[in-house]
């Protein structure tokens, strides 16, 4: 699920924790929760108040794959439940809620371990309770400010529940249903691409070793013409045998054909060819290859489309791409790595939480100097942006004339690009907050 975290919360997706520091805790004008720089939402004191004057339960969760262990200290630290077991089923669920007081009175702290605290979360979450989601590396350092050197899950259980009696963590909230189901299908696509081009390097390896030759005049090997030829011809010595007519008629798309042309080059290739692997085994795993990419590519096309029917649907998404640069795919991207763009309480703060700010160093009496930028931040977002501000650094009149004049006072082409990134983010966050199409002053 896409997380919205809080200050001191963990955001899974490895940005750096917020302080909270100088946090307006008033929705915005559109109802939303406030956001600050690491895009956490803010609120009053950490945690809800405690209502009915209970006193206050923390529980520590340590998550597994199958089995967690849960523990619950007091106020005052007391252990109210020595470290237990539960299975991750509707028996353990239900066994962990009968031991918790009210909602009012109990903070859940787990940490942030795969998706395994997925479904916990949920259930904790519909009954009421708040709970906190906590970058494991915060409380590792919080253990090891006890100085405890072993390590059990039980062990683990009681530090958690000790690190909400002590830092009082604020609750972590879930985002949108409509941006949680784009993240799972965009990340999915980058999984099904992944496979492609896993397969599209083992062809290359399989046709260096039986047809160097052929890249010489089909330069991609992903492309349907590659693997129709490679499919029925996987070797230099199928090529070489193979008669021109028949192979000038093979066709690659439905519609086009490989033609004389090429056919006789690749022919004349294949009987000259230097490549010597050409038995069985070789063969079947070029045909195995080249029937694997069909069936990718015809997946990643229904992806695309049903991540484009989402994005149609979604109110932000569908505005996103009037922005010149941004096409559905990084549309998709943003809504499924931000939610809703406009929960942050400022375009700079969306460009701190994707990461494109200065860094500064400072050390004693020495002034305070850039440090490039900042490492910390949404790779995955700076991974996406980066091409589709290539292509509007060339052709988007605003964004390009920015750009040349950032060139034109010495900036190198990379921190250039880099700026250029943050303007299109700042168009975002102005598209997000006006929910209207995009026009070039909205973005001054």
């Amino acid at each position: 699920m896409r997380l919205a975290p809080s200050p001191g919360a963990f955001c899974p997706d490895g940005i750096r924790r917020c302080r909270g520091e100088g946090a307006d805790d008033r929705p915005d004008r559109g109802g939303h929760p406030r956001m600050d720089k690491q895009g956490h939402e803010h609120r009053l004191r950490g945690f809800r108040p405690n209502r009915k004057g209970n006193a206050m339960q923390f529980v520590g969760i340590d998550i597994a794959s199958e089995t967690h262990v849960f523990a619950i200290l007091g106020e005052d630290g007391t252990v109210l439940v020595k470290p237990k077991p539960i299975a991750e089923d509707a028996a353990g669920h239900g066994a962990l809620l009968a031991a918790l007081e009210p909602p009012d009175a109990v903070l859940v702290v787990m940490e942030a371990t795969g998706h395994y605290w997925k479904n916990l979360f949920a259930v904790l979450a519909a009954k009421g309770y708040d709970v906190a989601l906590i970058n494991p590396l915060r409380t590792h350092r919080f253990q090891g400010e006890s100085l405890e050197r072993t390590k059990t899950d039980a062990i683990d259980a009681l530090g958690l529940a000790r690190f909400g009696r002590e830092k009082h963590p604020p609750p972590t909230r879930l985002g949108s249903q409509a941006s949680e189901e784009l993240r799972e299908l965009v990340r999915h696509r980058d999984r099904l691409r992944q496979d492609f081009d896993d397969r599209v390097r083992q062809l290359h390896r399989l046709v260096d070793l039986g047809f160097p030759e052929f890249r010489r005049y089909v330069r991609t090997l992903d492309s349907m013409l590659a693997t129709a030829i490679l499919a029925e011809y996987p070797t230099a010595e199928a090529v070489a045998k193979a008669t021109p007519r028949r192979l000038a008629k093979l066709r690659y798309d439905g519609r086009h054909a490989v033609g004389a042309e090429l056919a006789d080059q690749l022919i004349a290739a294949a009987k000259r060819s230097v490549g010597q692997h050409h038995g069985p085994a070789y063969r079947l795993q070029v045909r195995d290859i080249c029937q694997d990419l069909d069936l990718w590519r015809r997946r990643l096309a229904e992806r695309d489309d049903d991540i484009a029917r989402l994005l149609d649907e979604h109110e932000v998404g569908s505005l996103l791409t009037s922005i010149d640069g941004i096409g559905p795919g990084t549309a998709a991207r943003l809504i499924a790595e931000l939610g809703d763009p406009a929960r942050f309480d400022s375009a700079a703060a969306l460009a701190a939480y994707v990461g494109v700010v200065p860094a500064l160093r400072q050390s004693g009496k020495r002034r305070p100097t850039r440090a490039g930028i900042t490492p910390i931040g949404n790779a995955r977002l700076r991974t996406a942006l980066w091409m589709p501000t290539l292509t509007a650094v060339r052709r988007n009149p605003w964004l390009k004339a920015f750009y040349e004049r950032l060139r034109a006072h010495g900036k190198p082409p990379k921190l250039a690009l880099i700026a250029a990134m943050r303007k299109l983010l700042v168009a975002v966050y102005a598209v997000a907050k006006a929910r209207k199409p995009f026009v070039p002053n909205l973005a001054a």
